[in-house]
Parts: structure tokens; sequence; C-alpha cells
């Protein structure tokens, strides 16, 4: 009897233990740490039983020694790092990391963040367990909306400000997430973050939940999915700009891995298993998806979901991605269309869709470009994009060496010695003082793990870097090194004209990641005097250094997660002299005065999701982009983007001189910015749009060619692009008509209108002067009264009505042309009314996006899209409108935003005061305007109240301006002239020298078509 239960103990042990075995080929195993042993850092927090009273023990409620940790770690800094250790950490309600707060794990295994099954709280709608936030309450600086209410929070969910735009230096690495049975509603991470702020390695065990990620933001990297419904649900970040996710992966997940809208997602060598869809785009929602080096295995229902594919912001592109058991690579949501995959198993070598613009001077069109080919077997992964750091076993902490990193000492000559005999050097929080270059080994590798907490400083007017001279560095790599550089910031001064932050020159397999370069916009402190023309401090010169991180002599590698806002330097990221391959993921490259990324004699470099951003004080004149004499680039999900304050307009975002074989993939060029705002709907982020973006995406300067669309998915430039034959406007235009310029040396015109005669007048906002312009009298200066017009509009005595922007919410007034120049009324705004004789005056073209948490359908979760705020807006009366003193015109008065000053010196947005022109129209007329949003014209019928009703979509282009001839076509500047019979067919295009701005008909006989750009005015003669 013994032997016998002896032989079935031992064949159930190994029953189970294969049964066991069975069972962990099936489940996700747990990732190994990355940081194994603890780091001494004097000023980071620990998280330990001992000093929070943290148990670890999965069981235990940890969450409230969690949130104290980290608000000692925020309290000593408004920023600073927590570690971690080992252990399960069982979370009962939503835990806060403040502003630059930065969460490590350490220890021989990953600590563990649990929710328990059925966790009260996390049952309906969306739970958080961890939400990055915007400031502390009670921060005077807070800004930015209310998170989605999330379970049990303490303080009170209405005190929390959501992580936003202003959110920098956040981030968690080495922490894993594990969510329980009967918790529908869980969400492991809100991460609506701003730049500089990164997720990292970290296993997400989604189970019953809803999604590892919401709202994300900027970076992230190896990271892996497994099971949830989602593993990512996100719509756009908080500043706009791209998320980008390297060497992840997705698996398990029971709807999409990704369902997301306008993220700018970039993906980089991710994978995606089992799941029925792998990206799954919101219904009428776009997005600029970019897919590079990706896996798929086993996606039942489609790799892509396309949505709003008629809209040219849909900008679709994948690059050799390999696919398994794919049978449809791609479904479109609208159409029902499906590009189907290419056998078992097939690679996609490229696959676009959105605008794809044919050659420089030329338009684009909306298409698709499919390239796959069938394999016989699944190739061997690629290795990561991002290389790993040394085991932390490795590092030597360089206080044991004698660096101080005090802030006062010169560290120089202690770190050298680091340098010269240790290759892995750790930095703990600290600003390191330097005074002369720090030349790195050839495997030298330098860590930090704060890009504001860890700085190397070069104090100002340091001896060596004064004066006029060759390019000094703060730190070099050698000549074909395999350097690592991670989690620094490097501070050149103010007063160092030969200071270059980074000079690099190691070899394809170095690493820069996790760097910000600071000084000037970038240092922490107010950058500008009392009116933005300088710095505070006047002997500190805006474009007096040289680049930030200059890559040159044959320099290559992978720079990741870099924040360069340096004002004093000539540029953030400058490459030359180089065809050794490089790599660049999600730079943010902003407020330089003349060049933000250059490339000169480079070759072979990929760079994505670039995004800069030019300021109003410092960067009117600014180059987003430039490459002189290169080759074999490809640029992909770039944002080039001018900030609504802009007040001067630049001809373009990119320029390239003598440069072939560059490839652009996604290209998104726009001037918005968002706004916290609360009102009866909630708290939310609004953007208002300038009308000064970037008049052409592309200036090919020795081709003399240019590519005025600003969205697109596909350009491709050559070595010689032939010049575009004009296209074929002879339907609208009068016989032998030729668009001709009148008038040119504006700064920049745009509000026109026409009085009774057909006499054009308009307005160069910049010179506060109002013109007109007639065949007879030729330029004539009607006022340049220092009022700030803005756009005009003419009632039916002949009265001009202007709109200024001067005053809190703007102002109108009006006169008589020809009048004494010191005559004019102003306009009181009166209660809305309703009218039935006189003229409504409206908006041409307007501007609407945002982010309100009330958009979201906790039931459905779906999203209020575009249009329907756009609709909302048209259609919502205004409570004020300005009426003409003969009563035959009313203004409806939209809100007023303002930035700066309740004086003339701040900033003012709205419908009326963003338009490029306004339109007239009786009530019950149908008319066109523009979504400039969506880029898209609609018709509506002009209601009593001036609101718009009846909304239908007319053409999928939209821009600046409409005109419409007698006819019933639809003019539309978008670039150039795109016109359209009155069922909404186009039938010409009309090109113009210059960007067209406004556009209006006027003339004896209202045939001529007057065209306004920034600087010139132009006519042309059409048939009706």
């Amino acid at each position: 009897m013994y032997n016998q239960r002896s032989r079935m103990s031992a064949y159930m042990k190994k029953y189970l233990f294969c049964a066991m075995v069975l069972l962990a080929a099936h489940l996700p195993a747990w990732a190994a740490s990355v940081l194994t042993t603890r780091l001494d850092d004097p000023r980071a927090v620990f998280l330990t039983s001992q000093s929070f009273g943290a148990h670890a023990d999965g069981q235990a409620d940890d969450s409230a020694s969690i949130q104290a940790a980290i608000d000692q770690a925020e309290n000593h800094a408004r920023e600073g790092i927590v570690f971690v250790p080992s252990g399960r950490y069982r979370l009962t309600r939503t835990i806060y990391v403040w502003p630059g707060v930065r969460l490590f794990g350490y220890g021989a295994t990953r600590p563990t963040f649990v929710l328990a099954d059925s966790t009260p709280g996390f049952q309906k709608g969306v739970g958080d367990m961890v939400i990055f936030t915007g400031p502390r309450p009670g921060d005077p600086t807070r800004t930015g909306r209310v998170p989605f209410p999330p379970p049990g929070s303490v303080p009170p969910n209405d005190a929390i400000a959501d992580a936003n735009s202003g959110t920098f230096y956040s981030a968690m690495s080495n922490i894993d997430f594990e969510i329980g049975e009967g918790n529908p509603a869980a969400i492991a991470i809100r991460f609506h973050v701003a730049q500089h702020a990164y997720l990292s390695h970290m296993d997400f065990h989604i189970g019953s939940g809803l999604a590892a990620l919401t709202e994300i933001g900027n970076e992230a990297e190896d990271l892996h999915f497994f099971g949830g419904r989602y593993g990512i649900l996100t719509d756009k970040t908080s500043p706009a700009w791209q998320f980008t996710l390297i060497d992840s992966v997705f698996e398990g997940q029971r709807e999409s891995a990704i369902r997301e809208h306008e993220a700018g997602l970039t993906l980089i060598r991710d994978t995606f298993r089992s799941v029925p869809t792998a990206i799954d785009i919101d219904p009428h929602y776009s997005d600029e998806l970019w897919v590079k080096d990706c896996r798929f295995e086993n996606v039942s229902n489609a790799a892509v979901i396309i949505s709003n594919e008629k809209s040219p912001l849909t900008e679709i592109s994948f690059e050799n991605a390999v696919l398994q058991a794919v049978p449809t690579f791609a479904r479109f949501r609208e159409s029902g269309k499906k590009v189907a995959g290419k056998g078992a198993i097939y690679q996609v070598h490229n696959f676009n869709f959105g605008l794809i613009v044919p050659g420089e001077g030329k338009t684009g069109n909306i298409g698709m470009l499919y390239e796959a080919t069938e394999l016989n077997a699944l190739p061997a992964a690629l290795s990561p994009a991002i290389r790993a750091l040394p085991p932390t076993e490795s590092w030597t902490n360089v206080h044991t060496l004698g660096v101080k990193g005090d802030g006062t000492t010169d560290d120089t000559a202690a770190i050298r010695k680091a340098i010269e005999t240790h290759r892995v050097l750790y930095f703990p929080s600290g600003h390191y003082v330097v005074s002369d270059t720090l030349a790195m080994k050839a495997d030298t590798v330098l860590i930090g793990l704060h890009p504001t907490q860890t700085q190397f400083d070069l104090l100002d007017s340091t001896p060596g870097y004064e004066g006029v001279g060759t390019p000094k560095a703060v730190i070099s790599a050698p000549a074909g090194g395999s350097n690592m550089v991670s989690g620094f910031g490097v501070f050149t001064g103010g007063i160092n004209p030969r200071a270059v932050a980074m000079l690099w020159m190691a070899g394809k397999d170095s690493l820069i990641d996790d760097v910000r370069f600071l000084g000037g916009h970038g240092s922490g402190t107010n950058p500008y005097n009392n009116n933005h023309t300088a710095d505070s401090d006047l002997q500190k010169r805006w474009d007096g250094q040289y680049p930030s991180l200059w890559v040159t002599h044959g320099g290559g590698g992978t720079f990741a997660d870099i924040w360069t806002p340096n004002t004093f330097a000539q540029a953030g990221f400058y490459v030359s002299d180089t065809t050794t391959p490089g790599h660049v993921y999600e730079l943010s490259n902003e407020h330089h005065l003349r060049n933000e990324i250059k490339f000169d004699h480079v070759a072979n470099w990929d760079i994505n999701a670039p995004q800069t951003e030019e300021e109003a004080g410092e960067s009117p004149e600014s180059l987003s982009l430039e490459f002189d004499w290169s080759k074999n680039i490809t640029v992909a999900n770039y944002h080039g983007y001018r900030v609504t304050r802009s007040r001067a307009p630049f001809p373009a975002a990119v320029r390239l001189y003598n440069s072939e074989g560059i490839h652009f993939r996604n290209l998104h060029v726009n001037a918005e910015s968002g706004y916290a705002i609360c009102d009866q709907n909630g708290c939310g982020t609004f953007l208002r749009v300038s009308k000064f973006p970037y008049d052409n995406a592309i200036q090919d300067m020795t081709q003399h060619l240019e590519v005025r669309e600003r969205e697109f998915a596909v350009l491709d430039i050559p070595a010689n692009p032939p010049t575009p034959a004009p296209p074929d406007a002879s339907e609208v235009l009068a016989p032998g008509a030729k668009v001709e310029k009148l008038e040119d040396g504006f700064f920049s015109i745009s509000g026109a209108a026409v009085d009774s005669s057909g006499k054009l007048y308009f307005v160069d906002h910049h010179q506060q002067r109002i013109f007109g312009w007639s065949p007879t009298e030729g330029l004539t200066v009607e006022r340049d009264n220092p009022l700030d017009p803005v756009n005009l509009a003419f009632d039916k005595t002949g009265d001009l009505l202007v709109l200024s922007s001067a005053g809190p919410e703007g102002t109108v007034y009006s006169f008589r042309p020809g009048s004494p120049k010191d005559q004019i009324t102003v306009l009181a705004p009166q209660p809305r009314q309703r009218h039935s004789g006189a003229t409504a005056l409206l908006p041409v073209n307007y501007w609407n996006n945002g982010e309100f948490e009330d958009q979201f359908d906790f039931n459905t979760f779906t999203f209020t899209t575009l249009t329907e705020m756009f609709t909302h807006d048209v259609s919502t009366p205004k409570e004020k409108e300005y009426v003409s003193p003969d009563g035959s015109l009313f203004l409806p008065a939209g809100r007023v935003f303002q930035q700066g000053p309740p004086d003339y010196s701040g900033w003012r947005f709205s419908d009326n005061l963003d338009t490029c022109g306004f339109l007239a129209a009786l009530p019950g007329k149908r008319i066109y305007i523009s979504s400039e949003s969506e880029d898209r014209t609609y018709s509506a019928v002009v209601d009593a109240d001036g609101t718009l009703s009846d909304l239908k979509p007319f053409a999928d282009r939209g821009g600046e301006s409409v005109a419409v001839d007698s006819q019933g076509n639809v003019f539309v500047a978008n670039g150039q002239i795109f016109v359209y019979d009155p069922a909404g067919k186009q039938i010409a295009q009309i090109d113009v020298p210059e960007r067209p701005i406004d556009i209006i008909f006027g003339g004896d006989d209202r045939r001529t078509l007057f065209i306004l750009a920034h600087h010139a005015l132009f006519a042309v003669k059409t048939r009706s």
C-alpha cells in the first residue's frame, strides 16, 4: 500500500510537473531585470519598508507608501528619482506621478505593481492604476485638464491636473504591472506627457483589464503587453507630437493591440502576435502612422484598419514588415476595401496610403502604393533598435572616484581620470561642473538617470570656450567608437561662443539616448527680455554658439529621445561629413534662430519622428530642416511646427541644396497651440491655429521648386526632377488669361473685402495698414492708424467694418473710405438677435481641434470627431454680435482666447481673428467654408443668428480661403487654387507664384479673382 501510494505520488508529481511545463509554455515569461543592483544616489528616494512602510508582499496595500515616496522625491526640487526594490506592490487606488519624477525598479527581479482581483473602482468607465500628472495641486503654474475620474483617488480628482504639454522628464522603467480578474475598466498607466519622458523595460499582464497604456506620450521602448482588451488605447499626445514605440511586443489582446487616433504613431521593430487586429485607427479619424521593421504573426483580421480614407491627414506608411498568418494586410473602414497579403508568409517592402506627391513642384492625390513578396520562411528577428546598457554590476559610481557633482567643484580632472581607468561610469544626481573637453575612449559608457538632475555644466566665460575660434566640445566621442551616453543634461552656458555640447564621431553601433541639451529656452528659466527679442541677460547672445549635438567626421549610430532647445546654439542637431549610417528616433528640436536640424554632406541616415517648434520671439526666421549635398536619407513622421503666437511668415519648413535621394514619409507642417481651459463642458485643451505655418513644406533651392502640400504620405526627391507642366485651368479662366502680379513688398496681407464698385481693400496687420487697389488708382493706403486691423467687410452704405486685435476681446470699428483719417466709429458688442434682412459676416476658414474629456464615451469607447467639433462650433449661437452702423451687416462675436497681459502686448485668438478673411451671406443662403483642421471644405446654410446648419462635405481639400464665382464654381486656396464645379468635381487648378492666403472676386464685373499671398497681390480674369 505504501509503495502504491508512493508510486501514485510520484506519478502525480510527474503529471503536475508536465502540466506546469505545458502551461508555462503558453504563458508569457517575466522579463529579466535591467537594474539588478541597488544604485547609490544620495538625492534619490528609496521605497523601503523602513522609510515608507512598504510591504511588497502582493497582499497588503502599498498605495500610500508608493505615493509618499513619489511626493518626497518631488519635494526635493519639484522633480526627482524614486528607486523601487524587487517585490509585489498591491495598489487599491490611483498613484500620481508628479512632473519630472522618475521611478526605477531594481533588484534580481523586477518589482510588480499589482491590482488584485475585483478591486473596487475598476469595474466601470476607466480606472487608472498610475497617472502621470501636471504640476501638483496648489502649484500656481498648474495648467491642464482634469483626468478621467480615477477610482479612489486621493486627493480628490478635481485637484489633480493631468499630464500636459508642459510635463517633461517623467519616466518609469524596470517595473512590471499585473491586473487581476474582475477589473474590466483597469488601465495600468495614463502617460499623457510631453517631451523627454519615457517608459522602458516593462511587462504588462493586463488580464481582464481594458489596456496597459492610455493617453500615451513621447517615447517608450522594450515594453511587453500580454492579454487585455487592448495593449494601448490612446488619442493624440498632449503637445500633439508623435509617440514612438520601439522594440516592444504585443500578444493576445482581445480586440486589438493598439487602438488610437492622431497619435503620430511611430513603431520601430515591434512585434504583434496572436491578436485580431494589430493597429486600429478610430472611425472618422486619421493618423500619421509610420511602421518600420515590424513583425506581425497570427493576426486574424488585419494588420491595420485605416479610417478617414478620403482625408489628406490620413498618412499610413509601412517599410520592411514581415508577416505570418496575416491573410489581410489592411482594411479600409469606410469603403470596406481590403489589401490582401502575399501568401502564408510575406514581406511588405513598402505600403503607403495617403496623399502621394509625384514630385517637387506638383500637387498630390490620395492613392496607395503596395510592394510585397511571398517568403518561404519567417526571417530571424532583427536585433533591438536600442542597444541595452551594460549590466549594472559593471557600473562604477563616479562618486567613489573623487567626482563631486556639487555644482561648484570643477570635476574635469576627476572625470577625465575616471574615463581613463573605467569603461562604464554611473553619475548619480548632481551638477558636474567641467571646464575642458571630456574626451571619451572608444568604448566609454556614461550613464545618468535624469537629464535635469544629472547635468554636465559649462560655466559662462570658461577659458578656451571664449572668443572666435574652432568648435570646442564639452563631451567628445572618438572616431569609430562604440560609445553610449544615456540620461544626462548638457549645459553650455550663454557666453561660450566656441562651445559644442557633444561632438560625436563614434561609429554605427554607438548610442545617445535620453539626453537634453540646455540653454536659452531650454534652461528652465525665463529666456526672454520684456519684449521677447533677446535673452533677459543681453550678454547671452542667441545663435552665438556652435551646434548642441554635432555628428561629424564619419560619425553615426543611434540617437533616441533627445530634447535640444538651446536658443544660444546655431542648431540643435547637426550632421556633417559622414556616410556612416545613423538612426534617429523621437527627436524634439526647438527654439533655434536659423536651423533646427541640418544635414551637410551626409548619406545613409533615417530620421524617425523628428519634431521642431518655432517660437514667435526667437524663431520667426528659423528653418526646421535643411539638407546640403546630402543623399540616401529617409525622413518619416516629421512634424514641422510653428506656434500660434507666430507673427511672421516664412517660406518653407525644409530646404534642399544639391541633395538627392531624400525620401519623405508622412509629413505634417502646422501651426497650432493648445490652451488649457475650463467651461460648462469640463476642462480640456483647446487648440488654436496661426496664420503663419510655413508657407511651403519644402523648397529645393537648386531646382527652384516648391512643395506646397503641408500634409502628405509620400514624396521622393530624385537627382534631377523634371520641371512640371502647369495644369490646365482653361475651363474657368478667361481666354488667354494668366495670373499676374499687381503689387509686392508686403509683410503679410489678408482680410480682403471689395466695395460696391469692385475695388479691393486688404490689410497688412504687421504694418497696421489698410490698403486699397483698383485698376485706375493702383495701390493706395486707406488707413495706417495704429489700431491693429485684421479683417475687413463692407456694409450696404459703403462703411468699412474693421476687426482689430486690439483690446482683451478684440475690437470692431468702422469708417467711410475717403473720409478724414481721424474719423472712426468704435462698435460696441450687442446681445445676439435673429436677423431677417441683414447679412451675416462669418469666418471663411475654421480650426477646430482639442481634447475635452466629454469627447470620450465610456460605454462605447468612442471619441468626438473633428467633424463633430467643427459642427458644434459653427452651429452654436454666439452670445454677442457687432452690427454695422446701417444695420445691414452683423458679425457674431465668438470667444477670444488670450495669452500674455490684457493689453496690446498680449496675443488674441478667436475664429474671427484667426480666419484669413470674412465671407458675407444672407440668412438662408448656402455658403462654402473651410475646416482647416480636417483639410476639408463644407457647404452649409446660414441661419438668422449667424449659425450654420445642414453642413455637407463638399471637397476633400480645405485651406486658407474659399471663393465662389457667378456660375457656382468653388475656388479653394490650399497651396494652389483648386476649382470645383457645384457638384464637387474638380475641374481646374490655378497655379500661383506664391502660396495663396486669401482669395476674393472683385472688379467692376466681379470676374477678377484677387489672390493675396503673404508678400504680393495677384489677380487673374475668370470666365464668369
